[in-house]
């Protein structure tokens, strides 16, 4: 039922969503509605993109959740860049999301080519 969970890059995900509240949680209070909010609504379409792709019945569905995802993985690490510009961030702190950012990246990459392997609609 629920063989999402059992995807590497879900679980990947989903422990990034959980490294960038950490992250986000040190930020200032006036940031709660702004840089904040748009960093935690990204971050959570992720893994969220990841589950809802694999559910799709059409090939091409799952690869477009998992362009989703790929899209909302840039736009937290955009956002991280910005906390550091702003010095929310040690650079230390950006190093590692990148790191994780980059892994991520790399399955999901990975998922999309399986998935248009099987659909047969590999470019």
């Amino acid at each position: 039922m629920n063989s999402f969970e059992n995807l590497e890059v879900w679980q990947e995900a989903r422990k990034f969503v959980l490294y960038v509240y950490q992250l986000q949680s040190r930020f200032p209070a006036f940031e709660k509605f702004g840089l904040c909010d748009q960093i935690r609504r990204a971050a959570i379409s992720i893994p969220s993109n990841i589950a809802e792709g694999s559910g799709r019945r059409a090939w091409k569905d799952k690869v477009r959740f998992i362009e989703y995802a790929y899209g909302s993985l840039m736009e937290v690490y955009c956002q991280l860049i910005l906390a550091n510009d702003l010095n929310y961030l040690e650079q230390c702190e950006l190093d590692d999301a990148r790191t994780s950012v980059e892994h991520i990246s790399r399955m999901l990459s990975g998922l999309k080519s399986s998935f248009e392997r099987m659909s047969g609609n590999q470019p």
